[in-house]
């Protein structure tokens, strides 16, 4: 009897031991206990917890604390909620991201994700809604709650990765079609203001110890983004993770970064990995279908209901959107509905953007990329092995030759369907050249290792369509040129203020001058100052100032200045320059308007050319009459691999920065790791913080600040230790 009664108590006793479950806020407190943030002396957060989970709370919270609003934006746009903040006009931007997951696709991915996964999941959603629970002065504009599904629409670091490269104006064309029987998109009209932007972009070196004075390998993370595009951070858990680096604001792994023993720097890429699928659709009985050989299918149909801000209120808008399997209809071509078949893996996405924070050395690098869900970039890699190596691509989809992929293609040949994907070992790499160097600057990898760069003729078109620009000219001089390398040997190398792009384009306009131009006083006093003019950018010259004004009415009315290097030439076809009248017409226009935005195109560049924050908004305002400051650098366009992309504003004359060099890190393997880095403007958003503008003049200047990666650097440079929520 005795036996029994000690029977039936024992599960009494097990369930009285239980962990009583939490709630949502002790959850939150908990979580917050077992994570410390400390502040160095530039205001970069270095984030350590228990567990991976825990430093990634900690992360999101830190990045709310820096600047809330671009965390907050960044997720309004990417699950679909933008029109809910700026009105009607970003509807086909929502819709865009609905074509490809809706909220229930995304809540059934999460579902599927590893229990490890879901855990960093969970920490990110309680991370922020931790920060809005313990700052109540920060209003949310759209999303109130943050939901460990979230991240799913959010998957790797380049924000709009590809999903950004199917344009709105078709969506739009198509389904408002949909609703007025209008049925036609034409192509659009080619756009060489455009050619006046700042290239998106960025630069990745890798350099081995043949190279440098230490004899180990270095890395240049060197990202050309929107200014306050990523944060700098420093995460740290007791289960292996210790990555510093760049974070796109509202996600949860270092995106370009290191460890102690890898670095890596994603460059974008031109890799064909989205095709567009023309099908043949027909109507019966209200419904649609496609032919997909002998087959008709059924196309899916999905009702959703976006809202949108119309004055102080939300209204909505039904849509019913189509897919088939090659994707979503995302246009029409004449009576042809198209589908666009972009890689769409999110689970995997995060799992490889996380773990590739957690490796010890290129064997493990390599088997990580062959996850294969790193779509919109290349890589550029080294370790404390020594190794150097190259990625060009990533996911990349093997297809029929009989196709030509950079047109629409016949989707109803099921010959035309992606024939799974390539294996890593198929794609494009470099290890360990002979030149003892890689560069990948948004540029061909047929000339990322000199002489040892891969063979274009070994590869299908579709893996390398990339061309080749000035800095990755630039870029390949320099390098050509380098030994015994520091840190900061490396640091002067990625701002050689040399501009290759003048170098070809400026003795155009001299020799067009002797032809045409001796005499003409317009002229003269201009081309004495191209003619004595090392191609070099620096703040006093006035060169610089003729060169960028001509250098842009150059592409507005001749076309991409890209087009002139040979390696961007068909071998058929060249490419005929402007007459020597053309040119001096450009140039005297260049002249007139110079004369009149400034006084005088005898003007030097840094009264021109500037860097200005005024406020922490993400739009952010620029005024020619408030404090600024002056800058030498120039645009990547013109070959500068430490780009500033600078251009006027409503109200303006003067050029203001705005894309380019924004966090840039230059980093040394060895038997401990050392870097060096340094952040457009500063680490804050917050105008009254002193971390809001401390880094701009050793910006501009090129002065990198050295990095505190190991806890007793970070110790001895701390301003402020605490755990979150109780700062």
């Amino acid at each position: 009897m005795k036996f029994r009664l000690l029977f039936f108590a024992l599960p009494v006793l097990i369930w009285s031991c239980e962990p009583k479950e939490l709630s949502e806020s002790e959850r939150w407190e908990d979580t917050a206990s077992r994570v410390e943030i400390l502040r160095d002396d530039y205001g970069i957060p270095h984030i350590y917890g228990k567990s991976d989970a825990d430093a990634v709370f900690g992360l999101l919270y830190a990045q709310c604390e820096d600047d809330f609003r671009r965390v907050e934006r960044n997720y309004i746009w990417a699950t679909g909620r933008l029109a809910e903040l700026e009105g009607p006009d970003a509807i086909f931007s929502d819709l865009r991201a609905n074509l490809y997951m809706t909220e229930a696709e995304a809540k059934a991915a999460y579902e599927t994700a590893p229990d490890w996964l879901k855990k960093l999941c969970v920490a990110f959603a309680d991370g922020v809604n931790y920060y809005l629970a313990t700052h109540p002065e920060v209003i949310p504009q759209v999303i109130t709650r943050y939901e460990p599904w979230m991240p799913m629409f959010f998957s790797e670091g380049s924000i709009g990765g590809d999903i950004e490269q199917i344009p709105t104006p078709g969506i739009k064309a198509f389904y408002s079609a949909k609703e007025t029987d209008v049925m036609a998109l034409n192509e659009p009209a080619v756009d060489r203001e455009s050619l006046l932007d700042e290239p998106k972009g960025s630069n990745g070196i890798a350099i081995n110890g043949k190279m440098t004075a230490s004899g180990n390998a270095m890395l240049l993370i060197n990202p050309h983004t929107s200014f306050y595009f990523r944060p700098e951070v420093h995460v740290v858990s007791e289960e292996g993770l210790n990555a510093y680096g760049a974070v796109t604001w509202g996600q949860f792994f270092i995106y370009q970064g290191f460890n102690e023993k890898t670095g890596w720097m994603h460059t974008s890429t031109q890799v064909d990995f989205i095709d567009e699928f023309v099908e043949e659709v027909t109507e019966n009985d209200g419904k649609y279908e496609y032919q997909y050989g002998d087959e008709s299918r059924a196309v899916e149909e999905f009702q959703i209901s976006l809202k949108y801000k119309s004055g102080a209120e939300l209204k909505e808008r039904p849509f019913t959107f189509y897919r088939t399997h090659h994707g979503p209809i995302t246009h029409q071509i004449n009576d042809k509905w198209v589908a666009t078949k972009i890689n769409w893996d999110p689970v995997n996405a995060l799992i490889q953007s996380f773990t590739r924070t957690k490796l010890s050395n290129h064997d493990e690098f390599k088997k990580m990329m062959d996850i294969r869900t790193n779509s919109s970039n290349n890589t550029v890699f080294a370790d404390a092995d020594g190794n150097i190596a190259y990625f060009h691509g990533n996911f990349i989809p093997k297809r029929n030759d009989g196709y030509d992929f950079s047109k629409p293609v016949d989707g109803s040949d099921p010959k035309s369907d992606w024939q799974g994907l390539h294996p890593v070992d198929e794609t494009i790499m470099i290890l360990n050249p002979g030149t003892g160097w890689i560069q990948n600057c948004n540029s061909t990898p047929f000339t990322a290792a000199g002489k040892f760069s891969p063979k274009k003729e070994n590869y299908p078109f579709y893996m390398a369509p990339d061309q080749e620009n000035y800095r990755g000219i630039h870029a390949m001089k320099v390098l050509n040129e380098a030994s015994k390398l520091t840190l900061d040997g490396l640091i002067n190398l990625a701002h050689d203020p040399y501009l290759p792009a003048f170098a070809e384009l400026i003795p155009m306009l001299i020799k067009a001058y002797e032809a045409k131009g001796v005499g003409d006083p317009k002229f003269t006093e201009a081309i004495k100052v191209l003619e004595t003019w090392d191609y070099r950018t620096s703040k006093e010259s006035v060169a610089m100032s003729l060169a960028h004004f001509f250098g842009m009415n150059f592409m507005r009315d001749h076309g991409n200045i890209n087009n002139l290097l040979t390696f961007n030439q068909d071998e058929n076809t060249k490419i005929p320059n402007p007459t020597a009248t053309e040119l001096l017409a450009t140039f005297g226009k260049t002249l007139e308007e110079m004369n009149a935005d400034f006084g005088s195109w005898n003007t030097p560049w840094s009264e021109i050319n500037r860097f200005q924050r005024l406020t922490g908004e993400i739009d952010a305002p620029f005024d020619d009459s408030k404090e600024y400051t002056p800058v030498g650098l120039a645009s990547g366009t013109w070959g500068a691999l430490a780009a500033f992309g600078a251009k006027t504003y409503p109200g303006t004359k003067r050029l203001y920065g705005y894309r380019g060099n924004s966090f840039v890190t230059a980093v040394e393997f060895g038997e401990k790791v050392k870097a060096k880095s340094i952040l457009a403007g500063g680490q804050s958003s917050d105008p009254n913080s002193p971390h809001f503008y401390d880094q701009t003049q050793d910006y501009v200047d090129g002065k990198f600040k050295d990095v505190a990666f190991y806890r007793e650097d970070v110790e001895a440079r701390m301003e402020e230790r605490y755990i979150p929520g109780k700062r």
